[in-house]
């Protein structure tokens, strides 16, 4: 991640060199700056979840792994072992919910988006998932 001098979370977009969608960077970008916002830490709460994120494309799957846990998040690359829940979108589906073009519950209803697992305990996280497309609308993303 290339951070320019200056940086502060919820600072202008313009103090970011841009990060590529679903990369490493993105996700200890994403990570960081919702850690910092207070508003996904309330939403947050005492909930705590493992959420498994596969996105399908022309180029294979990406993966990538949530934690919520005490109010704050963590993030990475890759697999987790028993997720909660697994929520799968393809790579266009995935750009529309992160800019805020789809609302995630359309996105499900239509079948752009497909969970399994906990679907009880995404309901009561949807507070805190909301807040993700919010803090990448501050990001700025390569898509």
């Amino acid at each position: 991640m290339a951070i320019l001098p200056g940086f502060r979370p919820g600072g202008p977009k313009e103090a970011f060199v841009p990060v590529q969608f679903l990369s490493e960077e993105w996700t200890t970008e994403l990570k960081g700056r919702l850690n910092a916002t207070d508003s996904f830490k309330k939403a947050a709460g005492s909930a705590s979840a493992t959420l498994q994120q596969v996105i399908t494309g022309p180029d294979g799957e990406r993966r990538y792994w949530i934690k919520i846990q005490g109010g704050s998040i963590d993030m990475g690359q890759g697999e987790i072992e028993t997720p909660d829940a697994t929520i799968t979108q393809d790579y266009d589906t995935a750009v529309a919910l992160a800019k805020s073009e789809l609302n995630p519950v359309t996105a499900f209803m239509s079948g752009k988006l497909r969970i399994s697992g906990n679907m009880m305990l995404l309901m009561q996280l949807q507070g805190a998932i909301s807040e993700l497309p919010k803090v990448m609308q501050e990001m700025d993303v390569d898509y």
